[in-house]
């Protein structure tokens, strides 16, 4: 490490203000930031000593995604070869995955940070490392097969449109992965939905329908055990697939305190809610179903882990984040009985309570002021 400190030192007065490679001023702060740790602090005001910056804290997110990514290459090798008929071992399936997904993870790295890099240059700020997660979350969230130049276009169109009209990291009102995905779910419907995309060069005479879409149609006698949903071994998005690895991802966020468990708890709720609702009324086959399948299907589990609890875009209040997820999750499995068009719900629900949790925490805090207003005349 120290022979790489001594090149970054050599190189770092020629892209300084008034060097002669300004302009890759911000290019070289996001490498140098993501190697060490800053060499600057705050000088004024009163702080609190923390060890947990933006950087260790977007780490433990990527760690927390790592087991579904790993999963979910190896699941989708694993699928490839099934639909074809050929045997194969454990790593073949894990390596034609890896050799899938790496392009579009690689796309939506360059991609994103790329343009993060040119508004922060343009700006004259650093690089913020909000882009490390979201650059991972993309992915995930995608079909093995989506051509690489969506893949571009959504990570552009989720940072520009998503992030940096509202101000960059930390003003954005939309989850930015979230934004990717439901820019190419309406973009380009054929590539993001049907039985066609969600294995990787499938052969025709195999299913590819995903344990949602059968559900969606009717077809109960087809959906995979709870248990073959729960583990993942199902057709799906890249790493929503597993809610036994997310699940793990889970208890590395609530663990190091990165995500919220008020959010994560109430979001399940509110699915099981409004699933015990539908049970209860029972006008179909999709109704009946019992409402714990919901937590196990689609990308429910992945959304309420590492989508719905995005600190940025959800409530910051206590009683807001109550609110915030239970909407989450009732809102979620309403689409999906209700709207057949939008069989994958939990991606409407997540974005349409980002853009009502400013108002939520708004009402909650005026709900504050009025009882101490109360208290202090009594």
């Amino acid at each position: 490490m120290k022979a790489i400190r001594k090149i970054l030192d050599n190189i770092k007065p020629h892209v300084q203000k008034g060097g002669k490679f300004e302009m890759f001023h911000s290019a070289f702060d996001a490498v140098e930031t993501l190697l060490f740790v800053p060499d600057h602090v705050t000088t004024k005001g009163s702080h609190i000593r923390d060890g947990v910056d933006m950087k260790r804290t977007m780490t433990v997110v990527i760690l927390a995604l790592l087991p579904t990514l790993i999963f979910g290459m190896w699941n989708v090798g694993r699928l490839h070869f099934l639909s074809h008929g050929e045997t194969f071992e454990i790593m073949d399936a894990f390596w034609y995955g890896f050799l899938k997904v790496l392009p579009i993870i690689i796309v939506t790295y360059v991609v994103g940070l790329g343009l993060e890099i040119i508004f922060a240059q343009q700006r004259g700020h650093e690089v913020n490392e909000g882009f490390l997660v979201s650059g991972m979350l993309i992915p995930l969230t995608l079909p093995p097969d989506i051509p690489l130049w969506m893949v571009a276009i959504a990570t552009a169109f989720a940072v520009i449109i998503g992030k940096e009209v509202f101000g960059g990291t930390g003003m954005n009102i939309l989850n930015p992965a979230l934004t990717a995905r439901a820019f190419l779910f309406f973009a380009y419907p054929a590539d993001m939905s049907g039985d066609k995309v969600w294995i990787s060069e499938k052969a025709d005479a195999f299913s590819g329908a995903t344990p949602l879409g059968d559900a969606l149609v009717g077809n109960f006698e087809n959906i995979p055990s709870p248990m073959e949903m729960f583990i993942g071994t199902i057709p799906g998005s890249i790493g929503e697939t597993s809610t036994l690895l997310i699940t793990f991802g889970a208890i590395i966020l609530l663990v190091t305190g990165v995500g919220s468990w008020r959010i994560l708890l109430s979001t399940v709720v509110g699915a099981l809610v409004m699933g015990g609702l539908f049970n209860l009324w029972g006008e179909n086959a999709y109704m009946d179903m019992p409402a714990y399948y919901h937590l196990i299907l689609g990308g429910f589990a992945f959304g309420a882990v590492f989508m719905a609890t995005d600190p940025v875009t959800a409530s910051q209040t206590n009683r807001g984040k109550y609110i915030y997820g239970f909407l989450i999750g009732f809102i979620a499995v309403l689409i999906r009985v209700f709207n057949p068009a939008y069989p994958e719900g939990m991606m409407l629900a997540i974005l349409f309570m980002n853009v009502f949790a400013p108002l939520i925490d708004h009402y909650v805090i005026e709900a504050n002021i009025k009882k101490r207003l109360k208290r202090a005349k009594a």
